[in-house]
């Protein structure tokens, strides 16, 4: 976080920004952006986006693409971001060694978006498995909508028309397994051919 709370400081002083203009155009208290800013607190997803939007910037500006590990074993804590969509979805791969599995594990956080936000389905070649820990998500599936709770889960050809939406006011958080694993060294070889 200090490394990124820096990055903002250097942005925010190019964009000729005082903490007081950038604290105005995010809502978030003067105090808690210097902090952020020294290293000093942490902060949200959601309120990192409001200060990439602030700035002029894709909010992925902040996010590295995790490192290749060789354990096993992938502690919470050093669970990465590796790719935000439409500064909505916020995806987390839950294992290392992602080249030599068939399918993908992740954690997806999706921020709130309007109910008027149009969501267009897609398909693609494999199958997803999705697991609901946190709020109330909209699968929709082969042009129908299903609102799913905590404990939730659904399992379904990824052929078919699918996508997934978040009209609530809270983060929904969601466990999906699909295949295939495009980080596969076997996927890309198929790919490639």
């Amino acid at each position: 976080m200090i490394d990124i709370g820096s990055e903002i400081k250097e942005l925010r002083k190019s964009n000729n920004m005082t903490l007081k203009d950038l604290s105005e155009k995010t809502g978030l208290s003067i105090g808690f952006l210097s902090q952020f800013e020294r290293g000093l607190s942490t902060i949200a997803v959601d309120s990192l986006e409001l200060i990439a939007k602030a700035l002029n910037i894709e909010l992925s500006h902040f996010i590295l693409k995790p490192k290749t590990k060789k354990e096993y074993i992938l502690k919470s804590f050093e669970q990465e971001v590796y790719e935000v969509i439409n500064n909505k979805f916020v995806h987390y791969n839950l294992s290392n060694n992602l080249n030599k599995k068939t399918f993908l594990p992740r954690k997806i956080n999706i921020l709130p978006m309007g109910k008027d936000e149009n969501i267009t389905e897609y398909s693609h070649k494999g199958e997803e498995f999705i697991y609901v820990l946190e709020g109330t998500l909209t699968l929709f599936l082969d042009s129908k909508r299903y609102d799913l709770y905590p404990g939730d889960s659904a399992h379904y050809n990824s052929k078919k028309m699918h996508n997934w939406a978040n009209y609530t006011s809270k983060m929904v958080k969601l466990i999906v397994v699909s295949t295939p694993n495009h980080f596969s060294e076997s996927e890309v070889i198929q790919e490639n051919e």
